[in-house]
C-alpha cells in the first residue's frame, strides 16, 4: 500500500507484457509463484527469462501449459473457480471485474449474449495466469495507485479465427471506449483485449505521465518482437517512502450512525463491503439521542470504490445519510511472502520497520482454513508459520 505504479503504454499493452513487467519492476517471482497456487489450478508452470527486444531487454513471463482445461468456461464458471479459490477477496473481485469486460467485450463484438461468451479451454490458463498473477504482483508490490499513459493500440490488418480484420481487433476497439488511445509504430495490433481489460480494472487515471519520484523501472516483453521497434511495456514504480520511512496516501474515511440495524445481519454487511474494496471496517458501539445505544459503522476505502461502499451502505442498512471525507494516512511499507506449513500455504504479511528491519505476521484466514481443514489447532498453525517465516528469512540472509 502507499506505492504508485505507473503504465507506459507507448507500444501497447497485453496480459504476459503487464506480468513480465510487474516481474521486472520488482515482484518477487518465487512469492508470485506461490500466490498462484492459490487459484487451485494445474496443467502449467511459470518460467522467467531475459529478452531483448529492439535495444531494450526485458523480462518475458512463459505460461508453460502441460494439460489445458477439458473443456471451454463460460463466465459464470470461471467466477466459480475464482469464488472457491484461496485469493483475497480484493484479488477475486479484481479478477472478476477482469472477465467480465473481457467476456462483455466479446459479446458484443460477436453478437452473443455476455453470458454466452466462451474462454477457450486452453488459452484461458493463460488468461488466468497473466490477469491473477498481474493483481498478486501488484499487491506484492503494495501498489495502491495507478496510472497510465495513452494506450499504442496499433494499426493495420490482423489475422484471427474470423478472418482478417483491422487493428485493433473489435473486442480491444470496445475495450477502447472511453479512454486515450493512439496509433503508431509497426502495422500490426499492439494492444490486446486482456491487457486493455486488466489496465482498465486497475485505474481509471490516464494520461500524461503525472509527478512521480520513481524507485525502479521494469520493463515486460511479449510474444510479438516486431523489426526495429522495442515491443515493451515499460512501468515505474515509487513507493511513496516518507522521510521517516513509512509510507503515506489518502483514503476516504465513510461512516453512518446505525441504531435499527439488526445485529445478525453486521456479519454479512461488513463481509459485502469489503468485496466492493474496503480496505478496513470497523462497528464502534455509542450511545445515541435520547440514550439509545447504537453503532458506528466506519469504511476507509480507496477513492475511486466510494460509490461501491456507498451502494452497501444504502441497500443493505437503515442509513439515510452518510458521512464521507478525506482522510491522510501514514503506513508502514509493507508486502506478502509465502510459507509452507503442515495442511497447505500461509501468506505472511511482512512490513518494514525503518532501519529497525521488519516485522511479520501470518494471515489468520489462511491459518483457519488449514485448521478446519485438517483439525489442528488453529494457534499452532500460526505458531508454524511464523517459525517457517523466520527459517526462511534467517536463510536468505545466510545466503547473501
Amino acid at each position: 500500500m502507499g506505492a504508485h505504479l505507473h503504465f507506459d503504454c507507448f507500444s501497447g499493452i497485453s496480459g504476459d507484457m503487464t506480468l513480465g513487467a510487474l516481474v521486472d519492476v520488482g515482484a518477487p517471482f518465487d512469492d508470485l509463484v506461490q500466490g498462484l497456487k492459490r487459484l487451485s489450478l494445474s496443467g502449467f508452470r511459470l518460467r522467467r527469462r531475459r529478452v531483448w527486444r529492439g535495444e531494450i531487454q526485458a523480462t518475458k513471463v512463459d505460461v508453460q501449459i502441460r494439460a489445458g482445461l477439458r473443456a471451454p468456461l463460460s463466465l459464470k464458471r470461471i467466477h466459480a473457480i475464482l469464488s472457491r479459490s484461496r485469493l483475497s477477496e480484493q484479488i477475486k473481485h479484481q479478477s472478476r471485474l477482469v472477465f467480465d469486460r473481457l467476456a462483455d467485450a466479446e459479446g458484443q463484438a460477436h453478437h452473443v449474449a455476455k453470458a454466452r461468451v466462451h474462454f477457450h479451454e486452453v488459452s484461458v490458463l493463460d488468461s488466468f495466469v497473466d490477469i491473477v498473477g498481474s493483481l498478486i504482483s501488484c499487491e506484492l508490490l503494495g501498489v495502491s495507485r495507478v496510472t497510465a499513459s495513452p494506450v499504442n493500440v496499433g494499426f493495420g490488418t490482423l489475422h484471427s479465427a474470423h478472418g482478417i480484420l483491422p487493428a485493433p481487433g473489435p473486442a480491444v476497439a470496445i475495450l477502447s471506449k472511453g479512454i486515450p488511445i493512439c496509433s503508431m509504430g509497426p502495422a500490426r495490433e499492439l494492444a490486446t483485449p486482456t491487457g486493455v481489460a486488466l489496465l482498465r480494472t486497475l485505474t481509471k487515471e490516464f494520461g500524461p505521465m503525472p509527478l512521480i519520484t520513481p524507485d525502479s523501472v521494469g520493463y515486460g516483453a511479449g510474444d510479438a518482437d516486431p523489426e526495429d521497434w522495442p515491443n515493451v511495456l515499460r512501468v515505474f514504480l515509487s513507493s511513496g517512502v516518507s522521510r521517516q520511512g513509512r509510507e503515506h496516501d489518502k483514503v476516504a474515511q465513510v461512516e453512518t450512525n446505525l441504531d435499527d440495524v439488526n445485529p445478525q445481519t453486521y456479519e454479512h454487511i461488513v463481509e459485502r463491503l469489503f468485496r466492493q474494496g474496503a480496505l478496513d471496517v470497523t462497528l464502534t458501539p455509542v450511545i445515541m439521542k435520547r440514550g439509545r445505544p447504537g453503532i458506528v459503522l466506519t469504511s476507509l476505502v480507496d477513492p475511486d470504490r466510494v460509490d461501491a461502499v456507498l451502494d452497501v451502505l444504502f441497500e443493505e442498512t437503515t442509513a439515510l445519510g452518510v458521512r464521507v471525507q478525506e482522510v491522510a494516512r501514514q503506513v508502514l511499507p509493507r508486502r506478502f511472502a509465502a510459507v509452507n506449513v503442515r495442511g497447505g500455504t500461509v501468506r505472511i504479511k511482512v512490513a518494514g520497520v525503518g532501519r529497525a528491519g521488519t516485522k511479520a505476521s501470518p494471515e489468520y484466514r489462511d491459518c483457519q482454513r488449514i485448521a478446519e481443514r485438517t483439525g489442528r489447532p488453529v494457534k499452532t498453525i500460526l505458531e508454524e508459520a511464523s517459525a517457517a517465516y523466520e527459517r526462511s528469512r534467517k536463510g536468505k540472509k545466510a545466503r547473501s
